[in-house]
């Protein structure tokens, strides 16, 4: 399984987010689509469709908020709680 070196941002509820893929790599499997020995055309294709966690995640700046996966959830969080009072 192939896997990324990256930069992104860290939010404060704790997530990265990529912002720029900075190198690949390459497994060298034949049975990674993402691997450079992978079969073209193959198909059909099923062999393994996702890379692997990022070897090297490099944080070039830190937001204070929510990302914007969270923050609906956050936002509909305190509603609730507005609601309550």
């Amino acid at each position: 399984m192939c896997n990324l070196e990256t930069e992104g941002l860290q939010y404060s509820c704790g997530h990265y987010v990529i912002t720029r893929k900075v190198n690949k790599i390459d497994c060298n499997s034949p049975y990674c689509t993402w691997s450079s020995r992978h079969r073209q055309p193959c198909n059909p294709c099923d062999h393994e469709k996702y890379l692997g966690p990022d070897a090297k995640e490099t944080i070039t700046g830190s937001v204070n908020d929510f990302c914007d996966q969270c923050r609906p959830y956050w936002l509909a969080k305190n509603a609730d709680k507005t609601r309550r009072r």
